[in-house]
């Protein structure tokens, strides 16, 4: 990993359910933490039935295809094959972490956390079932490659936090080794730490032997998977400073009125330090309101742009003939797309989508008015002063 970059703190997964919220709904949240100059995508993809033996091509490698894929919606970094975060027709939600811990990041091309996203999406109609999905395909292909389009390499482990109508879970991996929690009722959060202790209610058949052969645990205190696998002092995680700990308590703070828009106001959040600005910014960002009466359509808001502060989140529902979301969708480069190129990365194309274009346009309006607003405020005040002197 000599040419990987610092690990910088960013990306956020919100979860809560009855009685955390109103009206016998589950809110998901997420705030996807990019690049800065990273353009992020809203595209949809209609359910498809495949022929056997048909692969299908993710960001670095092609894998066997299944025999049915469901349509879904997601948001992600235009220049690859996976997503941040996303839906299914079904109402399954997901959204990644970047994690690190004991365990080394392999740089070696394999399945990017946001390709395990959006292959849980199009494989699975329940969140328990995108375990499943994720955790095989993580055994079978492993997960690693250059998260960034640089040739600077940047690699991490995944966590993914998947919801549906009925309930949630956190799956937190380490390399192969994963564990899994339930989350039934009220709120949870993750960000880019391990958060999985004592609750673990699945998990990968070698991960305490391996922690064990590896001396991070004595087979006699109770098993704390983010203590035995990562660097972190679990018993601080709620109380100490930080992102995770800022979501957690912002989570408690609304919980019992939580709604579509509580979520956004917590995603909008600069104080906090979840919605970031700098170098690693927040790109793109989703609410989905997942109703349990199955009655009721599921509805996802997206962004499609940076800042959500400064970003209308806008609607998606699943209906009969979605036409292309044309004015979101980033330009398409084909088999000359540097990603597809080897060596990769040694050029970056202009993949702005409209939609990120009329942001930008926007934003520096913004900026030119609020200048021009702080000059006129300016000059007014020096003349009162002026005058009164006079």
């Amino acid at each position: 990993m000599a040419n990987s970059i610092a690990e910088p703190f960013s990306c956020d997964t919100f979860v809560a359910l009855p009685p955390a919220t109103l009206g016998g709904r589950i809110i998901f949240g997420k705030n996807s933490d990019r690049p800065s100059d990273e353009v992020q995508e809203i595209v949809f993809f209609p359910a498809a039935d495949h022929d056997p033996g048909q692969k299908v091509e993710c960001t670095y490698i092609e894998i066997e295809q299944v025999p049915k894929t469901y349509a879904v919606v997601l948001s992600r970094p235009s220049w690859l094959w996976g997503a941040e975060m996303g839906a299914n027709e079904c109402g399954v939600c997901i959204g990644n972490e970047a994690v690190w811990g004991k365990e080394e990041v392999c740089d070696d091309e394999a399945l990017l956390g946001m390709d395990l996203v959006r292959l849980g999406l199009e494989r699975a109609d329940t969140a328990e079932k995108a375990v499943d999905i994720i955790v095989e395909l993580l055994d079978k292909y492993n997960q690693g490659g250059n998260c960034m389009e640089s040739e600077m390499t940047f690699t991490y482990h995944n966590s993914f936090l998947i919801a549906d109508r009925k309930e949630a879970w956190i799956l937190e991996t380490s390399g192969k080794f994963w564990a899994a929690e339930k989350v039934k009722e009220g709120t949870r959060n993750i960000s880019n730490q391990l958060s999985i202790t004592t609750k673990i209610d699945r998990e990968h058949p070698e991960l305490r032997n391996y922690a064990l052969s590896k001396g991070w645990w004595d087979g006699k205190e109770v098993f704390d998977f983010a203590a035995m696998y990562s660097y972190l002092n679990t018993a601080r995680m709620t109380t100490a400073s930080g992102r995770y700990c800022e979501g957690y308590k912002l989570l408690k703070k609304y919980a019992g009125n939580i709604t579509a828009e509580t979520m956004m106001t917590i995603l909008r959040d600069k104080e906090s330090g979840l919605n970031m600005e700098g170098a690693f910014m927040t790109t793109g960002s989703m609410v989905s309101i997942l109703p349990q009466d199955p009655s009721l359509p599921c509805i996802h808001f997206f962004t499609g742009t940076p800042d959500p502060d400064r970003s209308v989140f806008k609607p998606f529902i699943f209906v009969e003939n979605i036409t292309q979301l044309l004015k979101t969708s980033s330009p398409v480069f084909g088999p000359e797309d540097p990603v597809k190129k080897q060596p990769r990365f040694h050029t970056k194309p202009d993949r702005r989508h409209e939609l990120y274009r009329m942001h930008e346009r926007a934003v520096a309006t913004m900026e030119a008015s609020k200048v021009g607003w702080s000059w006129n405020c300016k000059m007014r005040f020096n003349f009162e002063i002026q005058s009164k002197n006079v």
